[in-house]
């Protein structure tokens, strides 16, 4: 049995407990026996996460749910085997749900053809559908659902006291989940998600790469800076909402104004 080394109470990341990165953060949330995880990663990790999972004694038939953050390959290709094997469910957003559910390659960023990204997307069924305001339990602890929309249409956050286990809604760096119109992302969204994070009391974010870190408001307030120039960029196309050059040249055409 291995000694687990819990990042907060109640909190272990797979990565963490293991002392390498082998997969996208995998938080295992744990009340005595009762524990869910919230993402797995793809499916080349399944086995050292769940090999994880035992060694630090935790009983598969104690799997309360394995959440699915958002719907992206590198989140959730393992989520149909990992299902398999614990014999448990699948918890995530309903937006989310229809591109696990018939295993979409392209929402889901498992097929890039531009990129020769091509990646298999095992379908899997999602028993639990949840929204704003649910809560899903593992033992006696509560997980506060919020949707926090922006990087994709389903993106979940949940909060446990303290703690937000924020997705793909910003790291420890400033950056933030790809924005793409394929992938359904709204900049609009993103910043009301982080709008809602930065207001929030929550103290630690927990977010689906890399390292937790202390919320940081100053953090916070220059990626949403960032992303309001976003909303007025061509390099964002249809994710933008207008192109303020386009609108000058309008005027200078019927100026005839000349280059300068």
């Amino acid at each position: 049995m291995l000694k687990r080394t819990p990042l907060f109470p109640h909190v272990i990341e797979l990565n963490h407990q293991a002392r390498h990165r082998f997969t996208c953060s995998v938080y295992l949330i744990y009340d005595d026996d009762a524990w869910t995880l919230i993402d797995i990663g793809y499916e080349d990790a399944v086995d050292e996460c769940l090999e994880l999972i035992r060694q630090l004694d935790f009983p598969f038939a104690k799997c309360a749910t394995l959440i699915a953050s958002h719907a992206d390959v590198d989140h959730i290709q393992g989520l149909a085997k990992a299902k398999q094997v614990l014999r448990t469910s699948v918890t995530c957003h309903p937006a989310a749900a229809k591109h696990l559910e018939i295993g979409d390659r392209i929402a889901s960023f498992a097929q890039i053809d531009a990129q020769g990204i091509d990646l298999a997307m095992p379908a899997v069924a999602c028993e639990h559908q949840v929204n704003d305001g649910d809560i899903v339990e593992v033992g006696k602890l509560k997980l506060e659902v919020w949707h926090t929309p922006g990087h994709t249409d389903g993106q979940l956050s949940f909060r446990m006291g303290d703690l937000l286990f924020s997705g793909d809604n910003i790291f420890a760096d400033g950056c933030v989940g790809a924005i793409d119109a394929h992938h359904g992302s709204s900049i609009e969204d993103f910043i009301s998600s982080l709008t809602r994070i930065r207001n929030s009391d929550v103290k630690w974010l927990l977010p689906s790469h890399g390292p937790a870190f202390r919320k940081d408001s100053k953090l916070i307030d220059s990626t949403i800076k960032r992303l309001e120039g976003y909303l007025h960029m061509a390099d964002f196309g249809t994710c933008a909402i207008d192109w303020p050059l386009m609108d000058q040249w309008e005027r200078d055409l019927v100026t005839g104004k000349m280059p300068s």
